[in-house]
């Protein structure tokens, strides 16, 4: 079960105009990523929610039978705008919890190779057949630090091989590597974004993305190192903490099993390796997809993210944009909690390193009741 405490959450009717910028927003971009969005919504409303995560309103589900039988709206600025104007009001997110927090990830551009040989030792696996979903993946934020996978065996479930017990050989003899990298720093951040471009010698790419995790929680070695004293604050960064890791390989390793979660990966092919894939398989958006908390947030769900103090990622102003929900994270817990998807590369990646800011969301609900919380 989840150890993580309810909030008391409060959504709180406001108009557009209350939604700084949203005048100036591409209603393009969000239209479009909504679209992507309304598969999953579909097959979540037909087989029902339970557990932890919000239930997929019936609102929500109208709106995109209203913009799959409109696409011309995404086609213009005025059409899509109305689209939400008209389906849609925002709600003020009230609750009792920490305030708004955004982070970023992205897609690393990796130089890999499909057989192990030279520099290539470092093994990325493909899901184990005796892994076992305790939750559905979309549920995975909600559980705190109670297991979210576990190891099937003759006798019932037991926890799996920590990130630790993995790298020295409990997967070792039973094919299940993937594809095989050259750092292991690099192969942890692949991990912690959940999805990677493998760059091959012969010109040709592989996509991976996420398929599976040990179930054991994640722990922020960012956030270790400055609680032991073993890193300022004020310089961590995601390059900072690279090259950290990197100065010293012993010292390297130990740390990065502090984190003892450990994922595994599938390959994307034909149509599916078109882009990164969110949860259920949706294709992310950079600048428009939103890892939320599915305890509070119903996947699909449009999200007005305003964050005044994140200037890298956006013009002059602050952020303010309208994202979709469409993504999830074993650190992404709370109901004004983001991860704002960047993209794929180096670029991205650095944008999203330098991503921690306070921010707050504006909560687009459906107008037709079915909406309401």
């Amino acid at each position: 079960m989840s150890d993580t405490p309810r909030l008391d959450v409060r959504f709180v009717p406001a108009a557009f105009a209350d939604l700084p910028g949203w005048d100036g927003d591409d209603h393009r971009q969000a239209l479009a990523a909504f679209l992507k969005s309304c598969g999953a919504v579909f097959e979540r409303a037909a087989k029902g929610e339970g557990g932890h995560s919000a239930a997929t309103p019936p609102a929500l589900v109208s709106a995109c039978r209203a913009a799959e039988r409109s696409p011309e709206l995404a086609s213009t600025e005025a059409g899509a705008r109305t689209f939400f104007e008209d389906h849609f009001t925002p709600h003020r997110v009230i609750h009792d919890g920490p305030g708004g927090l955004l982070t970023g990830y992205y897609e690393p551009s990796i130089a890999g190779s499909r057989t192990r040989g030279g520099p290539f030792q470092i093994p990325v696996f493909r899901r184990p057949p005796d892994l076992v979903n305790l939750v559905p993946e979309s549920e995975r934020g909600a559980m705190g630090h109670a297991l979210t996978h576990a190891r099937k065996t003759a006798t019932g479930l037991e926890p799996y091989a920590t990130r630790g017990e993995i790298e020295q050989g409990a997967l070792d003899g039973q094919g299940l590597e993937l594809v095989w990298l050259e750092d292991p720093v690099d192969a942890f951040f692949m991990h912690i974004q959940g999805s990677g471009r493998i760059e091959l010698a012969d010109g040709a790419t592989m996509r991976l993305t996420y398929d599976g995790k040990n179930g054991h929680p994640y722990t922020s070695i960012g956030r270790f190192l400055i609680d032991n004293g073993l890193f300022p604050a004020d310089r961590m960064s995601l390059d900072s903490l690279k090259a950290w890791l990197k100065e010293d390989a012993e010292r390297g390793r130990k740390t990065m099993w502090q984190n003892a979660s450990f994922v595994f990966f599938r390959e994307l092919e034909g149509a599916e390796a078109e882009s990164p894939l969110g949860v259920d398989a949706i294709p992310l958006t950079p600048g428009r997809s939103l890892a939320v908390d599915t305890r509070f947030h119903a996947i699909g769900t449009p999200v007005y993210v305003v964050a005044p103090q994140l200037a890298h990622a956006t013009p002059p102003g602050g952020f303010r944009r309208l994202m979709i929900a469409q993504d999830v994270g074993s650190a992404i817990r709370g109901p004004e909690r983001g991860d704002i998807y960047f993209g794929s590369g180096d670029e991205a990646g650095r944008r999203a390193g330098i991503t921690k800011h306070a921010g707050s969301f504006l909560v687009l609900l459906g107008r037709d009741g079915g909406d309401r919380r």
